[in-house]
């Protein structure tokens, strides 16, 4: 990834993509598991941030979840 491409994503010019995950959590120095939780954790708010319920939408999801791991 080059500096511009960087740059552009500080500005809030340019958003990250999953691909940059860990090459950014190399450059920074940081956790790449809690880089990705938050990266993921922004994509979900840009799909649910205009509904009227958003809050309701992850207590589903959190349930739906609970329940995929009950399965074999």
């Amino acid at each position: 990834m080059c500096t511009a491409i960087l740059s552009k994503m500080e500005r809030g010019e340019r958003k990250a993509k999953r691909e940059h995950i860990s090459l950014l959590a190399s450059l920074l120095h940081s956790n790449e598991r809690e880089l990705f939780t938050i990266w993921l954790a922004d994509q979900i708010y840009e799909i649910i941030k205009e509904e009227s319920n958003p809050s309701k939408i992850l207590q589903v999801v959190e349930k739906e979840i609970k329940i995929a791991k009950c399965l074999p």
